[in-house]
């Protein structure tokens, strides 16, 4: 097992100590970062204390300590996963042959994108979230905020130490890069499209971090297995702090929706918006919203580039180890296309269909969260359910980009659907109605053992 050194000014496990020349230019980003972390991370919070977990070791049992930390003093660290002993590329061409511990050079502008992508969403979260503080309806849920927020950025430098030990002057101004774009910013937007949409309410940090972070869970499981092995290393341990953020996420719509269900057991005929619940075709709405926005990170159904990042040894499958051919030559995977107006169903090589093999195991996935959603309206004996749209709803990238498809994947007239858009995506009623709640609710569990109101931040 790796030692992590927890006394140095960035605590890591990659022996910063021993490559001074590192060290020194991560030391030098350290104060930029610092400086984007003052300026866009949680407004008017920074100087209180904290109840957070912090990475202490890469081990799975008792990988971090829980105290009460100010932000600004958190110790974001690099932390990469054990290695595993003589591990070979599980997939593509070089199926077989021993992983990468440096960057390829017939690879190197290929992986820079990719981890610069990962990277930059980042830190556009933070940005995104970085007012939510004032409205959080709990102590509980402001500290959760703040552990995504921390953790977030914690996965930014994960990112940079790539950038910056791996790619030279190109990696460096790369990682300056990152903290220079901003989150919905018109002249220097964050790469990816979800990461420039307003996250406005709980509502939708809630549907961010059930829907977007759970995008983030596969693109980093299909990190997880590339070639070059630092990438590997480093995604793996960043999939123990996401779990957290996908469980904000799923219990905080839970909380919501059995609230919901509680007063529509009361009267289901009642305006639930008169006793401060939130309505299920609003819930709807936003679910709609943060699921669709999800989908376009997994890119195009057909694309040449997973197909390449496939080949190469870079991107794999989810859960490689599970399919019986690791090489995807001769193979095909069947998706529905638009042509001619209609929808109809293709076979598509097996390399060019990875982002859907990846987005289709995501929606199942988003599936078991919505199922367990409607087991509190099925046991309250409300008739209604949640439900994901089609994949096909409000995309904006790949097949079905721009083309107006209803939340039930039928295609309508542009004119049909931009008359009916508020049937499906939050209208300004919506956001102006959610915008006067936020109370707390307290029946949820708390954290490390203690009580759902124990004093998470303290904020005298």
């Amino acid at each position: 097992m790796s030692t992590v050194d927890l006394s140095s000014k960035i605590p890591n496990n990659v022996n910063l100590d021993q490559d001074k020349k590192l060290l020194r230019a991560l030391e030098q980003w350290q104060p930029d970062y610092l400086k984007w972390w003052l300026d866009m991370g949680p407004k008017d919070f920074q100087q209180r204390d904290v109840y957070l977990r912090t990475a202490i070791s890469v081990d799975a049992e008792g990988w971090a300590n829980f105290d009460y930390v100010k932000m600004p003093d958190y110790r974001w660290g690099i932390f990469l996963a054990d290695p595993v002993p003589d591990r070979t590329i599980g997939f593509g061409d070089n199926y077989g042959k021993p992983t990468w511990p440096v960057v390829p050079g017939e690879h190197r502008n290929t992986l820079r994108r990719l981890i610069v992508t990962q990277g930059d969403t980042e830190p556009a979260s933070v940005e995104q979230q970085r007012m939510l503080g004032h409205t959080a309806p709990s102590l509980y849920d402001l500290r959760n905020l703040f552990q995504v927020n921390v953790e977030e950025g914690r996965h930014l430098w994960a990112m940079v130490y790539l950038l910056h030990s791996q790619f030279g002057r190109d990696g460096r101004e790369e990682a300056e890069a990152l903290l220079e774009r901003r989150s919905g910013d018109p002249d220097k937007p964050r790469i990816l499209g979800a990461f420039n949409a307003p996250v406005d309410n709980w509502l939708d940090f809630f549907m961010f971090t059930m829907f977007t972070d759970r995008d983030g869970k596969y693109q980093l499981l299909a990190l997880a297995e590339s070639g070059f092995d630092p990438l590997s290393r480093t995604t793996r341990f960043m999939l123990t702090e996401e779990a957290h953020h996908m469980f904000v996420g799923e219990s905080g719509v839970e909380r919501i929706v059995q609230r919901t269900a509680e007063l529509m057991q009361q009267d289901e005929n009642e305006d639930v918006t008169r006793q401060g619940g939130i309505p299920l075709d609003m819930v709807q709405r936003y679910l709609n919203l943060w699921f669709a926005l999800s989908l376009d990170l997994f890119g195009g159904e057909i694309s040449s580039n997973a197909a390449s990042f496939f080949a190469d040894g870079l991107k794999g499958r989810y859960k490689e180890e599970s399919h019986e051919e690791h090489r995807a030559l001769d193979q095909h995977y069947r998706m529905t296309v638009p042509k001619d107006g209609a929808v109809v169903e293709e076979d598509v090589p097996l390399r060019n269909a990875m982002n859907e093999v990846l987005r289709d195991a995501y929606v199942e996935d988003c599936q078991r969260g919505v199922d367990r959603w409607n087991k509190h309206l099925e046991r309250a004996g409300i008739t209604v359910r949640l439900r994901l749209p089609s994949k096909r709803f409000y995309r904006h990238i790949g097949l079905y980009a721009d083309m107006p498809f209803d939340a039930d994947g039928r295609l309508l007239e542009r004119s049909d659907w931009d008359g009916r858009r508020g049937e499906w995506l939050p209208t300004e009623k919506d956001r102006a109605y959610v915008a006067t709640l936020q109370k707390a609710v307290r029946d949820a569990r708390g954290i490390k053992g203690h009580p759902f109101e124990y004093e998470y931040v303290r904020l005298d």
